[in-house]
């Protein structure tokens, strides 16, 4: 294929997926009224006060997508060198995918990308370890809280709640167990033939060792943290008769049912609201201002970073290992 044919190839590909990407957001935004529900409550609140929480919880999208972008470097630092501006723009490049692909497998393309071509499907090996280790925080904050939560509100036989105990106990041990030993998984692929000639692009599995698998979950925790405090925010913001405890609680809910369930980041809105409003009905009445926050934390983690991205997407090269065509 000549450089010209490439280069109309990328041109194509790149306006297909910002435009693509702006479309949906359009169409998703224009017809949410959750974020209208948000903007009345915000209404009837002093202006420099809306500014001051909204600016702070801004700041924390871009600390905890800066994080992500540390995490993907470390990730990555086995397979190439990257700088860490470099891993920001794939990193919001890949926002960019993944707001219009099932389960943001999208966002594995968009990231990967800004990697050399011989690198970029080890790339995505990488990505999916650091992404095991976000949902091993996910399931194991999530198994916690689910246990508060029933032992709370629901009258469940003290033997059924101890086996549930146990089985969440095992559930955790499972995970971690399977985190920290990530290497067995390439042992399991070299063990079947189909899988065996690919083992280059994934022995980088047998690469991790403990020390930096609990690195990256350093990282992972610190993310947790930040959109965990997001949420807090608002909620004992524009809810303040809730205990801050039922707010954690509630919020690792959230997370842990949002993480089994497959979803498109853009319609996952709908998903986050009714899992909202089911879990925080057991501690609030403010059904609108509980599905209004919890929109709004959509608008700035995932909308924004998306159309963020969208500038990071242009400079992609499809078919080099630099930035520009």
């Amino acid at each position: 294929m000549t450089t010209r044919y490439k280069k109309i190839i990328s041109i194509v590909i790149k306006a297909g997926v910002v435009l693509f990407a702006f479309w949906f957001i359009y169409d998703k935004l224009s017809s949410n009224q959750n974020l209208r529900s948000f903007e009345k409550i915000l209404s009837k609140i002093p202006l420099v006060e809306v500014l001051l929480v909204m600016g702070f919880v801004f700041f924390l999208m871009f600390l905890n997508w800066g994080l992500e972008a540390l995490k993907w470097k470390k990730l990555i630092s086995r397979v190439e060198k990257i700088t860490t501006w470099r891993a920001i723009e794939s990193v919001f490049c890949g926002l960019t995918w993944a707001v219009f692909t099932p389960n943001r497998l999208g966002e594995y393309g968009g990231r990967v990308f800004f990697l050399s071509p011989k690198r970029r499907v080890i790339g995505v090996v990488a990505m999916a370890v650091g992404n095991i280790g976000q949902m091993v925080l996910t399931n194991i904050f999530g198994a916690i809280a689910l246990c508060f939560f029933i032992y709370r509100f629901s009258n469940l036989d003290y033997r059924l709640f101890y086996a549930l105990l146990i089985l969440s106990v095992m559930f955790c041990l499972f995970f971690i167990t399977f985190y920290f030993n990530i290497k067995w998984l390439n042992g399991i692929l070299l063990s079947m033939k189909f899988t065996r000639k690919y083992k280059k692009f994934y022995s980088i599995l047998a690469r991790y060792q403990k020390k930096e698998l609990f690195k990256i979950l350093l990282f992972c925790l610190a993310r947790y943290t930040v959109f965990s405090t997001q949420y807090f925010v608002l909620f004992y913001w524009l809810i303040p008769e809730i205990h801050y405890f039922d707010i954690l609680m509630m919020v690792s809910i959230l997370f842990f049912v949002q993480s089994t369930l497959p979803s498109l980041d853009l319609f996952d809105i709908g998903v986050r609201s009714v899992t909202a409003s089911y879990f925080f009905s057991s501690v609030t009445d403010q059904d609108v201002a509980v599905i209004a926050c919890t929109a709004s934390i959509w608008l700035i983690n995932i909308i924004i970073p998306a159309i963020l991205g969208s500038y990071f997407v242009i400079k992609l090269n499809f078919f080099g290992n630099t930035r520009n065509d």
